[in-house]
């Protein structure tokens, strides 16, 4: 007899069959990114006094909200390093991963028509996402395993103990995050809509952790993020506040298996708004639908971004009182260019990591095209109307390039009305604001990447991600690891000035705006030729 379940272990198959690239990549690249850090520890902070040194950089809010509260900061070991400086971001990427997973087993089935075909077989109701969650939870496990091995056989000589709690707390908020992009996925009837509410919800935990740890500490529990660095890993562990992790995700679990049973197959119980019986004239042209398609996402971003210049703005003065009397940290912003203890410089340093992190709603957004290609929303739209390949890609390419402008102008504005009400001087907003638009060629080198996988590789557009979370890293990590100067310069944002703080040059901003435009024609090109799948 056919049960809810049946077909479970075909499907477990199935996934892991379509995943055998994606699923290893992401393994091997979160765990390497962290053991490669740590294993740099040694070398770079052999003495006593540099790693108190570097405890105290960690002591200042700017980074308590960007890493976490700071644990063992009076004994600071290579463990509690790997704890305060490793653990939110290796946090966030557990729960990216296990996100995206979810949401591409479950929703984005649906959505393509897939999973209905799937269900014409001995297939149970509950079989795919039973088998997505298995995967999701498997792969959680096992890159945790493979974290806590390369923790311990690093050079550090990091203790057993201390790395099979710190990866237990990493698994755990990526455990929390496929019960949560499971319930998502049952909430909302298109998978972008399902991995931005997901994504929503993790931007959520993260600021509910740094707003915790800044203040009192009470919102920090609130957040599984805050709950996996509440184990003090390295320190004085502490097992229990694994306990929220694993009762939320059961909780979200059973959640999303009873929404399971309240909806239809294809259907969201989160429906989307029929909208009027006619469109305006404003949605005439290709420019205004690529605009309407990235409106949601596009918002998105930008209301985070304008939340987070403000508040990057606020503490930016407290911040460089703390620089200009610590030794360590005047070292580690003089390596970042301009005046090491001004709060200029801090400003530019925060303005070009967001800049990197807001790359990702430019490649989101220019990976709208390869996701229009293959849901075969394109081809009648070529076929039915007088619009050329070109004119088409080139639309969503103008939207892109506009919403980059408004997304890392938000972050600027913010912050510079915030600093420009402290210092009285209106000019300092206009500065900080420019500081953060220098970034955009370097923002458009990665669209212009993307662009070209869709034009010569579409199968590979996947790469970007890749690329940018190396970005990422050597934005983040490069000056503290201290790697070498032809490493940094393989980041387009290594070769931006940074602004306010450092003197404008307009060279490196004309190589990288002529090297994205080379990728965007190359990409474009390779388009007009192809075929489209």
């Amino acid at each position: 007899m056919m049960t809810t379940l049946s077909g479970t272990g075909s499907l477990i198959r199935l996934i892991l069959r379509r995943d055998r690239i994606r699923i290893p990549v992401w393994i091997l690249a979160i765990a390497a990114t962290v053991v490669s850090s740590v294993a740099s520890f040694p070398g770079i902070y052999a003495d006593a006094d540099d790693r108190q040194a570097r405890a105290a950089l960690m002591n200042n809010p700017a980074t308590v909200a960007l890493s976490g509260p700071g644990h063992g900061l009076d004994n600071y070991t290579f463990g509690a390093m790997t704890a305060n400086e490793l653990g939110g971001f290796t946090a966030v990427a557990f729960a990216l991963m296990s996100i995206l997973l979810v949401v591409r087993h479950t929703r984005a089935e649906e959505e393509s028509g897939r999973a209905e075909l799937i269900r014409a077989a001995v297939v149970g109701r509950h079989a795919a996402m039973t088998a997505t969650l298995t995967v999701g939870l498997g792969t959680n496990l096992l890159l945790g395993g493979i974290l806590a091995l390369g923790l311990v056989s690093s050079p550090a000589q990091l203790g057993l103990a201390g790395s099979l709690l710190f990866a237990a707390s990493m698994t755990a908020v990526g455990v929390v995050f496929t019960g949560m992009a499971a319930v998502t996925a049952q909430l909302m009837e298109h998978s972008r809509a399902a991995t931005g509410l997901a994504a929503a919800l993790l931007g959520l935990a993260f600021a509910l952790r740094a707003a915790g740890d800044i203040g009192t500490g009470t919102l920090s529990w609130l957040s599984p993020i805050g709950w996996a660095q509440a184990t003090r890993a390295y320190v004085d562990g502490r097992w229990w506040p694994l306990l929220p992790a694993l009762g939320l995700t059961v909780v979200l679990v059973i959640t999303a298996y009873v929404l399971r049973t309240r909806r239809d197959e294809g259907a969201g119980l989160v429906r989307a708004g029929l909208g009027r019986a006619e469109a305006s004239g404003w949605l005439a042209g290709p420019i205004a639908l690529a605009f309407r398609l990235q409106r949601g996402v596009l918002i998105g971003w930008m209301v985070a971004f304008v939340l987070f210049g403000l508040f990057i703005g606020s503490m930016a003065d407290q911040a460089a009182a703390f620089v200009a009397e610590n030794e360590m940290a005047r070292r580690y912003f003089s390596r970042l260019g301009g005046s090491a203890a001004a709060t200029e410089t801090l400003l530019a340093t925060y303005m070009s990591l967001m800049a990197m992190v807001g790359t990702g709603y430019a490649l989101q957004a220019t990976l709208l095209l390869r996701s229009e290609e293959a849901s075969g929303r394109l081809e009648p739209l070529l076929g039915g109307a007088p619009l050329s390949r070109l004119r088409w890609a080139s639309s969503h390419l103008v939207a892109t390039l506009a919403g980059s402008v408004l997304v890392l102008g938000g972050a600027g504005l913010g912050a510079g009305v915030v600093y420009a009400g402290t210092t009285g001087e209106v000019v300092d907003a206009a500065a900080v604001l420019a500081g953060a638009l220098t970034h955009l060629p370097a923002l458009w080198v990665l669209a212009g990447f993307a662009v070209t996988l869709f034009g010569l590789a579409p199968a590979a557009i996947g790469l970007v991600w890749a690329a940018l979370a190396g970005v990422v890293f050597l934005g983040m990590f490069g000056p503290l690891l201290q790697l070498p100067e032809w490493v940094s310069d393989l980041s387009p944002f290594a070769h931006t000035p940074q602004l306010p703080g450092a003197e404008f040059t307009a060279g490196p901003i004309i190589v990288l705006v002529a090297l994205a435009t080379a990728l965007v024609l190359a990409g474009l090109t390779g388009f007009r030729r192809r075929d489209v799948r």
